[in-house]
């Protein structure tokens, strides 16, 4: 059997930084990058030092970069800081204090904005709230909102106390609730009535009190509710609190508390597992030093930017790029409610052109269902303001990074194509926009301080263009410290693949110049008559085709081949075949990566099954291909009609 996977998609196209956008980057020398990344990996206590002693406000100064005690670190010993002051404070007592921090736009259209002074003054206050029901430096607060401006200050707020804060994304169901609840031990839970997605209001306080009832979750004391949407609610008389009212009392002064480096500062659970909940445990200093970093170099953050992540705050990059990252650079984000096809496909497009958008970073699924719903709807808006642009969330067909480039970017903006993970905390490998030269598909360099490899199984290294396992070689500050409360989980998962190496569970190869391609999730690598074989690799295949605008591929049992490959293809709107799609489709995917992976079933389908984060959920698509019923946890799909029509058509 071969132990690396089949990988023999090239990709020849070369994109170097625009002159343009070259000339006011932040980083625009390639040397100078080189010099710094080779002084990251040679001298990396010396290089992080310096770096958090620049990036960041220190309320004392740490005496020790790192103690590494394989496979816990500890990041800037001795160090003491508040992310709050970090993202807040030292911007509102500076000249930035009347600079928005916050530009927020609700899905029926409302927009609100916060400068850094306003953002201070509500921080300090809801700071204030929350000592006086009881919370107290580490203590659990479990976040479950729409996504307005009260999430963050919401995180913020928690920040200033020291009370860890465990985001549950506003999708989960009340089950979903209860058990990160009870596994984060949580004091208190701050929720909305509820918020607006598809011009529906999705109700959110009567699911908190469906995890709660019966004694649910003990350990709850106070549930603080903001209204947003106005749907009814109940309230049980001592637990339940209005946000507003609630902040019509409080002071607006609040003197924050010095936190330890390694205080923790947020717990954030994994999802899609049907098991234990996965509490990916982040701390204070080394978590904010890697996103102000990689905010500033990634992006490219200038003063005058409006930053737009469409991510949710119930996600990591929710976390590290909308909230902490940016905000601890002082920028400008644009935060937005609903869906980016309500009312139509030109949501986004609109918003961009409406609040001058410059930075705007999403997923690869939104963008393919872009390309499906047509041109006509950026074509429709001035998205002129643009100058960088981000992917984030799983790998990037080279045809979707080729649109996203020609039509949103107007083929003047760097395209980033970022990976990380959760555990990760922040950006590993990306380009940076003013000195690396872009391939389409290809995550391309590892950000400073960042060691990968490519691996075969026994862990020898692979060679160009030969895909294996992605592992890290050393620690970095934004790594995760533990899973709450589990140090054994934490070591067999992430440590126990191969001896002295962090396994990130994605598979990647290198091609000949260097660059480094991400391959998707190692469990989405097939088996076929012997071949491993990249699922991410099939997918580019049939997306390269003019009729395709999304594809999932998955594997089947199959009695002679160990694993039969099965597509399932949206076509774009406008497409008309004038053959049968099928068999033109699996002839594709021959022609372009060979006849190991031509697929043995096409499926036609009108939609995938997503999160409401973008995310295909292929293990449903497995469960389907597979003849089964799809079982487990369906809490976070965003249309649930997706699966009962995939699966009458099985």
């Amino acid at each position: 059997m071969s132990d690396t996977i089949h990988s023999v998609l090239i990709e020849d196209r070369l994109f170097p930084p625009p002159a343009a956008f070259q000339a006011k980057a932040r980083l625009k020398d390639l040397a100078e990058y080189e010099r710094m990344y080779r002084r990251s990996i040679d001298d990396p206590e010396g290089f992080w030092g310096e770096q958090a002693k620049a990036l960041i406000p220190w309320m004392k100064p740490f005496d020790k970069v790192l103690e590494w005690k394989e496979p816990f670190a500890k990041w800037f010993l001795g160090g003491q800081t508040n992310a709050s002051v970090v993202c807040v404070d030292q911007h509102a007592n500076s000249w930035r204090k009347n600079k928005a921090a916050i530009i927020w736009e609700g899905e029926p259209g409302e927009v609100r904005t916060l400068t850094y002074g306003q953002l201070q003054q509500e921080v300090m206050k809801l700071a204030n709230v929350l000592s006086s029901m009881g919370l107290q430096k580490g203590d659990r607060v479990a976040i479950y909102m729409p996504m307005v401006p009260e999430a963050a200050i919401a995180m913020l707020a928690c920040a200033r106390l020291g009370a860890p804060h465990n985001v549950i994304f506003g999708g989960f169901s009340s089950e979903a609730v209860r058990d990160r609840v009870n596994d984060a031990g949580c004091k208190m839970i701050i929720t909305a009535d509820g918020g607006y997605r598809r011009g529906q209001v999705v109700a959110l306080k009567p699911a908190v009190d469906e995890a709660l009832a019966k004694n649910g979750c003990p350990t709850v004391e106070h549930v603080l509710v903001v209204k947003r949407a106005g749907n009814p609610v109940q309230f049980q008389a001592g637990r339940d609190h209005w946000w507003h009212e609630a902040m019509q009392k409080a002071p607006a002064k609040h003197v924050a508390e010095p936190m330890d480096a390694e205080h923790p500062l947020f717990l954030l659970y994994t999802s899609g597992s049907t098991g234990k909940p996965k509490g990916i445990l982040h701390t204070t200093g080394g978590y904010l030093v890697g996103t102000t970093i990689t905010s500033r170099y990634v992006f490219d953050l200038q003063d005058d930017d409006v930053y737009f992540c469409t991510a949710d705050v119930g996600w990591i990059t929710g976390h590290s790029y909308i909230v902490y990252g940016p905000l601890s650079n002082g920028a400008t984000i644009l935060m937005y409610e609903g869906a980016p096809n309500y009312p139509d496909f030109g949501r986004f497009w609109d918003l961009v052109e409406k609040h001058r958008v410059s930075i705007f970073y999403t997923a690869p699924t939104a963008i393919r269902a872009f390309i499906r719903a047509g041109d006509h709807f950026p074509a429709r808006a001035d998205l002129s303001s643009l100058r960088l642009l981000g992917s984030v969330g799983e790998p990037i067909n080279p045809e979707a990074w080729m649109w996203y480039h020609r039509v949103i970017g107007g083929e003047r903006c760097p395209v980033v194509d970022t990976w990380w993970q959760t555990e990760t905390g922040a950006i590993m490998i990306s380009p940076l926009p003013g000195v690396t030269a872009t391939v389409p598909g290809s995550a391309t360099v590892p950000f400073f301080g960042v060691d990968p490899e490519v691996v075969k199984q026994d862990g020898t290294p692979c060679g160009p263009n030969e895909g294996g396992l992605l592992i890290l070689k050393r620690p970095w500050p934004s790594m995760l410290r533990g899973i709450w409360g589990d140090d054994q989980r934490y070591k067999d998962t992430y440590w126990g693949k191969l001896a002295h190496r962090y396994f990130a569970g994605d598979s990647s190869k290198r091609d000949s110049r260097g660059y480094l391609w991400i391959m998707g999730r190692v469990d989405d690598v097939l088996n076929v008559s012997g071949h491993r074989l990249g699922t991410a690799e099939v997918e580019s295949a049939l997306v390269q085709h003019p009729w395709v605008a999304e594809a999932a591929v998955v594997g089947r049992p199959d009695e002679i081949k160990g694993q039969a490959v099965v597509a399932f293809v949206t076509l774009k709107a406008n497409a008309k075949p004038d053959h049968d799609v099928r068999d033109t489709l699996r002839d594709h995917v021959a022609k372009v990566i060979g006849a190991i992976a031509k697929p043995d079933d096409v499926r036609l389908a009108d939609a995938l099954p997503k999160t409401r984060s973008g995310k295909i959920m292929r293990r449903l698509l497995k469960e389907i291909a597979a003849g089964g019923v799809p079982k487990g946890d369906t809490s976070t799909l965003e249309d649930l009609s997706v699966l009962a029509k995939l699966k009458d058509e099985d």
